[in-house]
Parts: C-alpha cells; sequence; structure tokens
C-alpha cells in the first residue's frame, strides 16, 4: 500500500496570463491586510458577578438545608469574574473604536489591545442596544483610523474581507477572504432580545468567536460592515456570517461618539407580515404589506385612526412589502415627523396622518391579560379583556395554526372577544378557516377534520 501525504511529484502547467492575474490578486489581498491590520484591536472585558453566601447546594432537601444553613450559612457573598473577548477597529486617530455593544455589555472592566502589543484601559462613550453597536474611548494620539465606505452600493458577490481576533489568540488582528453572499438578511428577535438584526450583510468570510465587533472591508480596505453573528451548529464557522452595514452605524455615530441616546421612531402597533392565508382572510390577492395585529391604547396610530386588521401599504410615500422594511422606515423617521401611511382597510385604501413618537424604552403592555375544547383549544377568561389560551393539544388545527399557551384572543372572524360569552357564541357559530386575533398576531385556525372523514379519506 502506498501512502500519498501531500500529493505526487509531477508537471503543473500554468497559463502564464492566469499566473500574472492571480498574482496580482493575491498582492490586493495582502495589502488590504496591510492597511486594515494596525486600525483593528482586541477587546477583552472583565464582569464582576455575586454568589450570595450561605447557598444550600444540595437542593430542597430540609435535613440537609438545615445542616447547611447551621454550618455555613454566615459565609460571605462571593465573587466570581465573567471574562469575554471581542475585536474593534479605530475610527478616529485619536482614539475612537467602534465595536459591538454585546461585547462590552454589562462589564465592569474593559481593556484594548493595539496590533502593536500595547494595551489600554477604555471607557465606553455611548451603546446602542437595539443597534447592537458601542463606540469606546482609549487615551491614544495618532492612530491608524480606516475609512468608512458607503455599505449601500454593496453588491452579491463582490470581495469581503473580515478582520478580528477570534478566540483572543493574538493581539495581532487575522484577516478571511470570501464574498458578500446575501444581504438585508434578519435574524430573529426572539434569539436575540431588544437588538434588531433585520439588514444585515451575509458573507462566507470565516468569523469565529471573538471577531465579533471587527471590521468586514472591502477589496481596497474599507469598511463596509461590523462583523456581528454567525450561524452555526458547532459553535465554529460554518460559512454563514453576519455584518451590520457601516451605514447604520454612520447614522448613530455621531450620538455615540457625544454620548447622546440614540432615539427611534415609533408608531405603537403590533404588527405581523401576511401570507396567503391571511390574505385569503382579508379578501387580498397578494402578500405583500404589513398587517396591523394589535393598535396599542394611546399610541401615535391611535390617534392617527389605525385599527386593528388594517394593512399597511406605504409609509411616507415608500412602499411597504413586510414587517423588516416597516421597522426599518419607522425608526429612522424623525421624531415629531408627521407621516402619511396608506393602509388597505376593508379592501380600500385610506390615508391617515400620524405623527411620530419617539420609542419609549420599555413597551409596556397594553390590553393583554384569562370553556371547553374547541379545535384543540381551551380557554379561560382574562381580567383585562378577551380569553387566554390555557392548553393546545399537540397536533390540533389550533396547534398547526401556530396558538400557543398564555395567547390571549382578542377578535375571531373580526368580531370581539370580550369573555367567555363572546368566545362561545363565537366557536359554535364557527365554520370553515377562521381568524383569529391573539395578542401575538393573527392566524387563521382550519377546519377540524373528524376522525370519520380522515377513514374515508384514507379509502
Amino acid at each position: 500500500m502506498v501512502v500519498l501525504l501531500a500529493g505526487f511529484r509531477g508537471r503543473v502547467s500554468a497559463n502564464p496570463q492566469d499566473l500574472i492575474v492571480a498574482k496580482a490578486l493575491e498582492n490586493t489581498f495582502a495589502e488590504v491586510a496591510d492597511k486594515v491590520g494596525p486600525a483593528v484591536v482586541s477587546i477583552s472585558t472583565v464582569h464582576t458577578a455575586k454568589l450570595k453566601g450561605g447557598q444550600n447546594p444540595f437542593g430542597n432537601d430540609e435535613m440537609f438545608r438545615q445542616f447547611f444553613k447551621d454550618f455555613f450559612g454566615n459565609m460571605p457573598d462571593r465573587e466570581f469574574q465573567q471574562r469575554g473577548l471581542g475585536s474593534g477597529f479605530i475610527i478616529d486617530a485619536d482614539g475612537y473604536i467602534l465595536t459591538n455593544q454585546h461585547v462590552i455589555e454589562g462589564a465592569d472592566k474593559i481593556e484594548v489591545t493595539l496590533s502593536d502589543g500595547r494595551k489600554f484601559p477604555a471607557k465606553v462613550k455611548g451603546q446602542d442596544e437595539r443597534a447592537d453597536l458601542a463606540v469606546l474611548k482609549i487615551n491614544a494620539k495618532n492612530l491608524k483610523a480606516l475609512e468608512l465606505d458607503d455599505s449601500d452600493n454593496v453588491k452579491i458577490g463582490q470581495f469581503a474581507i473580515a478582520a478580528g481576533n477570534p478566540f483572543g489568540i493574538a493581539s495581532k488582528p487575522t484577516v478571511t477572504i470570501g464574498v458578500i453572499s446575501a444581504l438585508n438578511r434578519s435574524l430573529p428577535r426572539a434569539a436575540y432580545g431588544d437588538k434588531d438584526y433585520s439588514d444585515l450583510m451575509q458573507t462566507d468570510a470565516a468569523i469565529n468567536p471573538g471577531n465579533s465587533g471587527g471590521p468586514l472591508v472591502d477589496i481596497e480596505g474599507k469598511v463596509i460592515g461590523i462583523n456581528v453573528a454567525i450561524i452555526s451548529t458547532t459553535g465554529g464557522y460554518q460559512g454563514i456570517g453576519f455584518a451590520i452595514p457601516i451605514n447604520t452605524a454612520k447614522r448613530v455615530l455621531s450620538d455615540l461618539i457625544s454620548g447622546r441616546k440614540v432615539l427611534y421612531g415609533w408608531l405603537g402597533v403590533n404588527v405581523q407580515d401576511l401570507d396567503e392565508d391571511l390574505a385569503k382572510q382579508f379578501g387580498i390577492s397578494e402578500t405583500k404589506g404589513v398587517l396591523v395585529a394589535k393598535v396599542l391604547s394611546g399610541s401615535p396610530s391611535e390617534k392617527g385612526n389605525m385599527r386593528n386588521g388594517d394593512i399597511i401599504k406605504t409609509f411616507d410615500g415608500k412602499p411597504v412589502e413586510n414587517v423588516r422594511e416597516l421597522l426599518k422606515l419607522v425608526g429612522r423617521a424623525p421624531i415629531g415627523k408627521k407621516v402619511k401611511v396608506v393602509v388597505l382597510r376593508d379592501k380600500k385604501e385610506a390615508a391617515l396622518d400620524i405623527e411620530v413618537a419617539q420609542r419609549p424604552d420599555e413597551l409596556k403592555e397594553y390590553a393583554e391579560t384569562e370553556l371547553g375544547n374547541w379545535r384543540g383549544l381551551e380557554v379561560k377568561i382574562s381580567e383585562k379583556g378577551g380569553v387566554v389560551v390555557t392548553n393546545v393539544v399537540p397536533g390540533s388545527p389550533t396547534d398547526e395554526a401556530g396558538l400557543r399557551r398564555g395567547d390571549v384572543i382578542t377578535e375571531m372572524n373580526k368580531k370581539p372577544i370580550k369573555n367567555l360569552k363572546d368566545y362561545d357564541d363565537a366557536t359554535k357559530s364557527a365554520k370553515g378557516d377562521v381568524l383569529v386575533l391573539t395578542s401575538r398576531g393573527y392566524a387563521v385556525v382550519k377546519e377540524e377534520v373528524k376522525e370519520e372523514q380522515k377513514e374515508n379519506e384514507k379509502q
């Protein structure tokens, strides 16, 4: 048996012209690495947490609880430190650094290491949790700063070079090369809290833990994005990475540098994308537009006469095809500006004038709070109006429609549900598909197929 360790020896022929082109491209990447490297920094953080003394490691067992209390009850609280790693890049020669907010979130101490090995304590000048951006400041002068490009001009297929400090293995940054795989990508908000990852660039340039906050640059070494996340089943690189477009950062950069709060526009509605079932229920043929699931009490939309079930088609003269586009347009709208919002209501267009308000820090829950089994659903009365779902039978029509325990039902087939009687009447008269409005949005509950029907269908 012959084992080939590194290939085979033989003649390798190459077109001289192709080799010249390859060498030129190779030199270009090397020049970009030399240009970008000095401006990329490593960020290490320390977060001090407390573990309260006297805690019983044996759980709720009464004997052990008393024993632990007698012998260890007076133990003082203990502190432990959580350490984090990330990347960033210099945007101003006087020591201003841009990174992700999640890199420094909750940190008691932040240290920045430059590519030449120098270390500096850093202060947070400003941070924006929604955009996942933060600006740090170190006391250093005459630093190499990167040029910020116009990310609106980025095209799918163009080269993308990611720089950063993966796994914190060294002060000098690494670079990886790929392309822009897609634009306008979104990540689920449920997985990332209040962070709005709704307009990201996707790249196959390797992004690994520790790369967050580092720059994504083009073939000229200009910043087009900030590395932010990966999708992976292993915890490491699998070819799907995401970056925040640099234009998103540009819009808030002056606020972050000056320490001002970043403000976002707000309409005060819960909205959802349309699908074919919902479109059919509202008597329309296309799924473009955004469905208003709830108009919040006292909100700008309520004052502007928007209603549950309206379908938003345009905002301030710009077409709206999905929730992502609407959130982006509303968030960027000037606070206090009156905008025209065109909605589809009962298959007719209506133009509403709504004044954009400042998005509250904490959005209150408005009008959300509790018979038998209907299509797999069990409910009880809600203290604040409507009925609350207490159980959903797995595999039932309501389960397949996406209803969940804790959902509050306020409408069925566009009729209000204020109490159990309303709900009982609605379910008894329900035929065919039923449009249900819950605290999370609209759902279409299909007609239940009886067992005898299932048997007949099999025959």
